[in-house]
């Protein structure tokens, strides 16, 4: 037997134990100087029981160098570490569980964890992703951010199942029940699109959990699937996204679960080099419904209602299933309540200081839930974090007390660190109020006539993310001004996609406005899910910078001025 295989693993236990070691060395030398005649018992013990105040937690110092892997866990007070551990890690990873025993098939999710890289690269390291954007919470604020992570959990467990049970290449090529059952889409493609077949099919977009989520929890994930497109003449400057979505099929990394596929343009036109790789690999019958750019035109408002319903045909000739109008009808209604919800939050966060929900939980969980459409975990979760806003409210309790600037977060995001928001509280005091990817999708659908219905349904489908800002005119990204005001803001974080070329042309307006209108503004470079071009510590150095030169302001906590994280998730 070749024992050279368990090396890597030997090499790995030994550098573990040899951070462990020194840990426990470190905290035997910290004991041994410790003055005990001269220490403050009373302090000591508040801070047992309540947790240390935010200037003195000194997070920075729980990070072990390159990975930041934690030494120990953070403490949080008696209640906080408590709650954590109980109502989130452990709750978390036995509902984990619970989601892949009770699926179609458990064990086809096993044989999918050995055979996909973004699976096991992804989702082995779910809780280190709470870690992260749960960093330094407390409080309302812990729980209400901690169900909106439990809820994505639980939908891509969802969708990674499914995936699973209906690939032929998990079924030794056969194709199931589930594979005619199942309707592939790109990520982009509303997942409300499929409303009307929910009763009698299941739809999976092709890319949100082979690369949108996988990046958030593992920045090292889809670096791969980048290389792979490159490796075979793509040149490196079109959005990554798009790279990262082609070199999934160039590293035959993709699941076969459909018998048809529904691609569009969407976010940019750099998307159409995806939907040619995606009909390219998947070899099957494709739909391709475009987004339109200039959807102001009533002209325009005409065309994109016909292509979907064409895609609506498209699919009834696919599958031999009619299209149910009542389906459609339950689940528009049924999401229409949870956008009324998002407004209420909405109207908390923008005129009140007791909204309970950071900056990256908002964002993705808003993010995630309208592009994959109405589901039963979103009414859950959205019930729980009513009660505990509404506790906030009647309560008056602040639960970001240390908030010195109210920042709207404007463009596209970097996705390989999300969590950004969590850090630059902690640092510095910059409360993310609202995203702009969360506002797409933001439209109740009437019901009361055909032609309300159609109306604003195609409407929703142009206001996808991305789509209806970054690429729907300058007036819309724009747009900017007016939330600004709306949330009450004081202060513009601008994130600066390196590769996008539409952002890239509108640099100029946007500093001429923030010049004209006296609005403090700090420009946050990166490629979106390729963490190499900007790391993330340069993404931190360059709000260090602006914070400390323009804002002329002292961090709160200085440990997380400067840490190394190359190597880190």
């Amino acid at each position: 037997m070749d024992f050279s295989v368990f090396e890597p693993a030997v090499s790995g236990a030994k550098e573990l134990f040899s951070i462990e070691k020194k840990n426990v060395k470190e905290a035997l030398t910290k004991l041994k100087n410790f003055d005990f005649a001269n220490a403050d018992y009373g302090k000591i013990l508040h801070d047992f029981i309540y947790g240390k105040p935010h200037e003195e937690r000194r997070l920075g110092d729980l990070y072990e160098d390159r990975t930041c892997l934690y030494k120990h866990r953070e403490w949080r007070g008696i209640k906080d570490t408590f709650y954590y551990f109980n109502n989130i890690w452990l709750y978390n990873y036995i509902m984990a569980v619970k989601d892949i025993v009770t699926s179609d098939e458990p064990l086809a999710v096993l044989k999918g964890f050995w055979r996909y890289r973004w699976l096991g690269q992804g989702y082995m390291s779910v809780l280190h992703w709470f870690d992260r954007g749960l960093e330094g919470e407390r409080g309302l604020g812990l729980r209400a951010s901690a169900w909106h992570y439990r809820a994505m959990v639980c939908e891509t467990i969802r969708q990674f199942s499914r995936l699973c049970a209906a690939d032929s290449k998990l079924h030794n090529g056969q194709r199931n029940e589930l594979w005619y059952k199942t309707f592939a889409h790109d990520e982009t493609v509303a997942g409300a699109i499929f409303y009307p077949w929910r009763d009698r099919a299941d739809d999976v977009p092709l890319q949100m959990v082979p690369y949108f989520v996988t990046v958030h929890v593992n920045a090292n994930a889809v670096l791969s699937y980048i290389d792979a497109i490159q490796s075979i003449g793509l040149p490196g400057d079109p959005c990554p996204m798009c790279q990262a979505e082609s070199g999934i099929f160039v590293l035959d990394d993709y699941p076969d679960y459909s018998p048809f596929l529904v691609t569009s343009n969407e976010a940019c036109d750099a998307s159409v080099s995806t939907s040619i790789t995606t009909d390219w690999f998947f070899n099957r019958p494709l739909f391709a419904m475009p987004q339109p750019m200039q959807f102001d035109d009533p002209l325009v408002q005409k065309y994109c209602r016909k292509e979907i319903e064409n895609c609506w045909k498209f699919i009834e000739e696919q599958t031999g299933m009619p299209f149910n109008k009542d389906e459609f009808l339950k689940h528009i209604k049924a999401f229409n309540e949870i956008t009324e919800f998002e407004h209420e939050k909405w109207e908390v966060s923008a005129k009140t200081d007791y909204y309970p929900v950071n900056g990256v939980a908002q964002a993705l969980y808003r993010i995630y839930s309208s592009q994959v459409g109405d589901r039963h975990q979103w009414h859950e979760i959205d019930a729980h974090v009513r009660k505990i806003m509404t506790k906030a409210v009647q309560n008056k309790i602040n639960p970001y007390p240390k908030a010195r600037h109210r920042v709207l977060a404007w463009s596209c995001a970097p996705m390989f660190y999300s969590f950004w928001c969590t850090w630059a509280y902690n640092c510095w005091g910059l409360k993310t109020v609202i995203n702009m990817d969360s506002l797409m999708f933001d439209i109740i659908v009437r019901t009361d006539t055909e032609d309300h219905l159609m109306e604003d349904f195609t409407k929703f489908n142009e206001w996808a993310p991305m789509r209806r800002m970054a690429v729907g005119g300058y007036k819309h990204i724009f747009e900017c001004w007016e939330n600004y005001e709306r949330f009450n803001c004081d202060m513009i974080m601008m994130y600066d996609q390196i590769q996008c070329k539409g952002m890239t042309g509108i640099h100029g307006m946007f500093e001429d406005e923030f010049r004209n209108r006296g609005i403090p503004a700090c420009w946050m470079p990166h490629a979106l899910d390729d963490r190499r071009p900007v790391t993330r510590a340069e993404i931190r150095n360059a709000i260090n910078e602006y914070m400390s030169t323009v804002m002329k302001e002292e961090p709160l906590d200085p440990t997380l001025l400067e840490f190394d994280d190359e190597a880190s998730w």
